[in-house]
């Protein structure tokens, strides 16, 4: 085994609700939609109407910037509804699919490819969206050269899907995507959880990392970081494990097929387990199997398409990302409580002391989403530093995007994060900011300024 990359920095955040290890596979439900909002930076050209026919792998719409960059449909089927919003912002394409699935045919044969043939059928198939870019985590430059490819084999986040479970019976399409990602860029990384047995282990053509410590040592960004660091004027891309397979299944079977495994978790589920279905299905299709617990005494619950660090809040009417693998549902917060911060409070998680909950480092934690306690300004304490396993300086860093300084940002790690790589620091910050989208608006100056 190579080297093992230990982090002393970072939290375990361990939430009650994880997903027990059996799968659930979905049939092919009534409702899907792609939505351009889940792609950062792109501006949509939509390419279809109201009750259009659609094969699965048919374009719906393009990047006006990239045109050549397609967003396909997941099922055939009949366009039910195009969703706009203000000054026809267009939200979402909703397809009614059909009993029968007809597919797209994609011929193309991985081991004779060139490299300018792989990167034309992923464009085609839509799957080109996969690929992310750092610096500014968007939608990689089909004309660019990376440096390296990136992919995390598994995720510490809270609640995270068990690769072991997601990926069991993708292996072979696995292995495929990675020979894809090999003709794209021959420097391809793929990193493991040291100390545990990973279906991964077996996976050739990529050079294998081994990283031990708390979160996030799962996201990417941070493992980047300890084996290449992004430098001005570089560009790596990454890809999400599970759309490895995805990119995978297209040379396998000549035709997209956007099958994920995706983790149902949180409090608030009945029976936490994961669910097999196609990207784009309806949330209210994924939760069926594991159901929500009923609402007693007027409670409310928290509907997180991600996790609840840097996932995105959803409703039931909402459809999963090709970005996402897990849902969670967690109560709401907000509610007054009696006698506040005096109470002993043994069911609060804190990373201060002002709770008992460091006594008890393995105990579970139903966690709510209030704020317990009002936005405030910066406070310099050194905290964030504590669990951002990252050379860089994050205060000076937010105060640098603060001030709109564009020299001190590239100084101090821009080109090295983003929004899920603050996510631990918005957590544990005692100033109650948004961090995250902090870190987006900084990233957004950067390339408006490029």
């Amino acid at each position: 085994m190579s080297k093992v990359i230990k982090l002393k920095k970072g939290l375990d955040i361990k939430l009650v609700g994880e997903a027990e290890k059996s799968v659930v596979e979905l049939p092919i439900g009534e409702r899907y939609a792609v939505s351009p909002l889940a792609f950062e930076g792109v501006v949509p050209k939509l390419l279809v109407a109201e009750g259009d026919k659609v094969l699965a792998g048919d374009a719906l719409f393009y990047d006006k910037a990239h045109p050549e960059v397609m967003f396909t449909s997941p099922v055939s089927g009949t366009i039910s509804a195009v969703r706009r919003g203000a000054k026809r912002k267009l939200l979402a394409i909703e397809v009614a699919a059909d009993t029968e699935q007809n597919y797209k045919p994609f011929n193309i044969d991985l081991a004779k490819a060139s490299r300018e043939e792989v990167v034309a059928a992923l464009l085609q198939s839509g799957l080109w969206a996969t690929i992310i870019q750092r610096p500014y985590g968007i939608i990689a430059d089909s004309k660019d050269q990376p440096k390296a490819i990136f992919v995390s084999g598994f995720d510490t986040a809270p609640l995270a899907p068990d690769m072991n479970v997601a990926l069991k019976d993708d292996l072979k399409a696995v292995q495929a995507g990675f020979d894809a990602l090999k003709q794209l860029c021959a420097n391809v990384h793929l990193s493991l959880k040291a100390g545990e047995k990973s279906i991964l282990e077996g996976v050739e053509g990529a050079q294998k990392h081994y990283f031990a410590g708390a979160h996030p040592a799962g996201n990417v960004g941070v493992q980047i970081h300890h084996i290449d660091p992004v430098n001005k004027g570089e560009k790596v891309w990454t890809v999400a494990i599970q759309n490895v397979a995805i990119i995978g299944r297209l040379f396998l079977e000549q035709r997209v097929n956007m099958v994920k495994t995706y983790a149902v978790t949180g409090s608030q589920v009945a029976h936490p387990q994961y669910v097999r279905c196609l990207v784009g299905s309806s949330l209210c299709d994924v939760l069926m199997p594991a159901r929500i617990k009923p609402q007693g005494g007027g409670s409310l619950f928290r509907l997180i398409e991600g996790n609840v660090l840097s996932g995105l809040k959803a409703t039931a009417n909402d459809f999963m990302g090709i970005y996402s693998s897990q849902v969670t549902v967690i109560p709401e917060g907000g509610e007054l409580e009696l006698i506040g911060w005096l109470a002993p409070r043994l069911n609060k998680f804190s990373v201060s002391r002002t709770y008992f909950s460091w006594l008890m480092p393995k105990k579970r934690y139903d966690l709510r989403t209030g704020l317990n306690g009002g936005v405030r300004p910066f406070v310099v304490t050194g905290l964030y530093e504590k669990y951002l396993p990252m050379d860089i300086y994050p205060m000076y860093l937010f105060k640098a995007i603060l001030a709109g300084d564009i020299e001190k940002m590239e100084n101090l790690g821009i080109y090295e994060i983003v929004e899920e790589d603050v996510a631990l620091c918005e957590f544990v910050d005692p100033s109650k900011q948004d961090l995250q989208a902090l870190v987006r608006d900084g990233i957004n100056l950067m390339i408006k300024e490029m």
